[in-house]
């Protein structure tokens, strides 16, 4: 080929064609993905964008090189119209002017639009993985989206795929021309878009068969192959600067693929194939009737294979303890099948969902559990920051601290809240205060896993109860991630009623089952067909630093029990001391509160009040404690100083008649028995006042006893 001014200018007109066509693809995904909402086609569009520079720099670079070969043909013409080249060689450098510029874009342009190439991409690369990536967290803001007409975007995307290849292996037809060689790095950009396109369509066709996760992957591959891209461009570049250059040779470009390139000209590979092929076996193998058998025969035997995969795909052997089921457009046809020979149509009309009913599934209800050891010690620090503790609700000791010292306790009325507005505003002071323990909340750290199977009847159920499409970052399907999600909200609803130390010190596997027919129900009425085969609780402690003050709250909480307790004994003692039965004590303390409150508000005399005195004495003296016995001490003291006044009364009745018979006599006999009584116990007697000649004295004259004579010492009785 002849290379002059108008071979450099049609491979610049191809360049702004190849523009044109990378804007339009660019621009084609872009729009619309904005218009279907689709995130594989925004991912996709990027691609084609980052092509336009290529073009731009190849239809620049390729009109330098006209103006070149036009100032060379000038140049050349004056040189052979003077005949004297003395002159036109002296100043041959002020008239390379477009020639130098060529070399500066050589040196310069191209470089840095290579690099720039690879800094997009790789910018826009690792922008589309992160947010593909954020798109998979749970509860993000944006989610991956799919537009809604399919079949219009697998249109879309196999007319630009069509027309991307077809300029592609023109483009790449036109490079095999040392002039045109640098449109291979157009080509490969071309067949790139191509690639992209056919990629998006494939993913597409695979969501209408239900299996989205593929067009999430596709997603992905494209900007990891943007990255990669990126990679080989400035790889490219790097060994450019070592490359040794020949005099008269036109540079490669860095952005110029060999990846892309193989695949804009497939004959180029499997040249290369045949000669590495040649060069391993050290003779033309290439040419041998085996190899050209194979060849002939290669796409026969693909075939074969072909429809031997196929048939294989109608055929499903459902063994024991496995169903399967027959989808055909992603909906469930015909019924289900049990340890037998299921017959389907090929692959893509029906697939089949094989599924082992006796497995037995674990599920952890949280990211990362907590290190549980031989001894698990709460005092050990468990740092992890991804993990959220529960809510459970206060502690039994706060009802207790109500009940001992809220309103209407015995403690709140022996020492009543001094506050103005009386006992009902006392009463509820002491309320407020007590009702930042009630009404607190507490938290835990919990390790739960959830040990699940699918029912022997619920295969349907579970199928149609949500996708099956797998979470990249959770390595769960979504129905996994929907069942756990139910069980973590039935397990906080469920935590959130009971209290902290039931929850921290559980009876037996109360919680577990408690937690397991809660999730059976849950479950049940979402219609997953899943059936809760066990709650495994591997780790249960307080949350972070606090774990170690539960130390001392136990050894406080027994504490507190056991002063109670002594308590409770004292006067559970104290009331079957004073009542004889300790059961007694609440009537009677009752029925001395209605009578002290009928006798505050009646006055004691009100026959109500009378009759509650009345009761409350009839308690006391039925009763068999120290009390009755105390009453009954009184009532026998009262009756004896009753039965001696009455003894005193009827003497002295009994010695009227002989007073007024003789009045003098009756008192001069007193005074003498009084006298008698008097001095019987005296030694040294005296007789003072008293009439000598009334005086008789009778004296006897004894001998004292020896030793101890008791008589002297004893009343004399008349």
């Amino acid at each position: 080929m002849r290379v002059d001014h108008v071979a450099y200018q049609k491979a610049s007109r191809v360049a702004v064609l190849g523009l044109l066509l990378q804007l339009a693809a660019g621009l084609t995904l872009l729009l619309y993905g904005r218009a279907a909402g689709d995130t594989t086609f925004m991912v996709a569009s990027w691609y084609g964008f980052a092509g336009i520079p290529v073009w731009a720099c190849l239809a620049v670079v390729f009109h330098q090189h006209r103006l070149e070969r036009l100032e060379a043909m000038e140049r050349e013409e004056l040189v052979s119209s003077r005949g004297d080249a003395t002159i036109f060689e002296r100043s041959a450098p002020d008239q390379e002017a477009a020639a130098r510029r060529l070399r500066l874009m050589h040196h310069w342009l191209v470089p840095g639009v290579s690099l720039g190439v690879a800094a997009v991409l790789g910018l826009v690369g690792w922008f589309n993985l992160a947010n593909l990536r954020a798109m998979d967290e749970p509860g993000a803001e944006v989610a991956f989206q799919v537009g809604g007409s399919l079949g219009w975007q697998v249109a879309v995307c196999l007319s630009i795929a069509l027309v991307a290849f077809i300029f592609a292996r023109f483009v790449a037809g036109m490079s095999r021309q040392p002039a045109w060689q640098n449109l291979r790095g157009g080509a490969g950009f071309m067949v790139g878009v191509a690639l992209v396109a056919l990629a998006t369509a494939v993913g597409i066709v695979f969501h209408v068969f239900q299996r989205p996760a593929v067009l999430q992957w596709v997603a992905t591959g494209l900007a990891v192959g943007q990255m990669v891209m990126a990679a080989e461009i400035l790889l490219n570049a790097i060994l450019n600067l070592y490359r040794p250059r020949r005099a008269g040779e036109t540079p490669r470009p860095a952005f110029d693929s060999r990846v892309l390139g193989l695949l804009a000209a497939p004959d180029n590979l499997v040249r290369g194939i045949n000669e590495a092929v040649n060069y391993q076996f050290g003779f033309d193998i290439a040419s041998s009737w085996g190899y050209k058998l194979l060849l002939r025969s290669g796409g026969g035997l693909l075939a074969l294979g072909a429809v031997a995969l196929v048939a294989l795909s109608c055929v499903v052997v459902v063994g024991p303890g496995q169903q399967a089921v027959r989808l055909r457009g992603g909906g469930l046809v015909g019924r289900v099948y049990q340890g037998e020979v299921m017959f389907k149509l090929p692959w893509p009309f029906e697939t089949a969902e094989l599924v082992d009913m006796s497995r037995v599934r674990s599920l952890p209800l949280q990211g990362k559990g907590l290190k549980v050891g031989q001894v698990n010690l709460w005092s050990e620090a468990q740092e992890n920051e991804e993990r959220r503790p529960y809510i459970v609700a206060a502690p039994r000791l706060s009802e207790e601290v109500r009940k001992d010292l809220g309103a209407g306790s015995a403690a709140q009325a022996a020492t009543p809240v001094p506050v103005p507005g009386g006992m009902q505003a006392a009463e509820e002071a002491v309320e407020a205060q007590l009702s930042g323990i009630s009404s607190r909340f507490a938290l835990v750290d919990a390790d739960l896993v959830l040990n699940w199977r699918i029912k022997p009847e619920g295969l349907m159920d579970w199928l149609g109860f949500a996708s099956d499409a797998r979470i990249r970052k959770e390595g769960l399907e979504t129905r996994e991630v929907v069942l756990r999600e139910i069980a973590r909200r039935e397990v906080s609803q469920f935590l959130g009623t009971q209290p902290l130390d039931q929850v921290l010190s559980p009876s037996g596997a109360q919680l577990a089952t408690s937690l397991r027919e809660r999730l059976q129900a849950s479950f049940d009425r979402q219609g997953t067909g899943v059936q809760v085969v066990s709650i495994q609780i591997p780790g249960l402690r307080p949350p972070g630093e606090a774990a170690t003050l539960y130390e001392e709250l136990s050894i406080d909480v027994q504490n507190a029990r056991k002063v109670k307790e002594e308590a409770q004994r004292l006067i559970g003692a104290s009331m079957a001391k004073l009542l004889g039965d300790a059961r007694l004590a609440d009537g009677v303390v009752q029925g001395i509160d209605r009578w002290r409150t009928l006798t505050r508000e009646r006055g004691e005399s009100d026959p109500d009040t009378v009759s509650a005195r009345r009761a409350v004495e009839g308690m006391l003296a039925n009763s068999r404690g120290m009390i009755a016995t105390q009453i009954r001490q009184a009532q026998a003291r009262r009756w004896a100083l009753h039965m001696d006044a009455r003894r005193t009364a009827s003497e002295v009745l009994g010695q009227a008649a002989a007073f007024h018979a003789a009045p003098r006599l009756f008192m001069e006999r007193r005074v003498m028995e009084t006298l008698a009584r008097s001095v019987a116990s005296v030694r040294q007697k005296y007789v003072l006042g008293v009439d000598p000649a009334k005086v008789r004295l009778d004296i006897q004259m004894q001998q004292p006893d020896s030793g101890l004579n008791l008589a002297d010492y004893l009343e004399k009785k008349e």
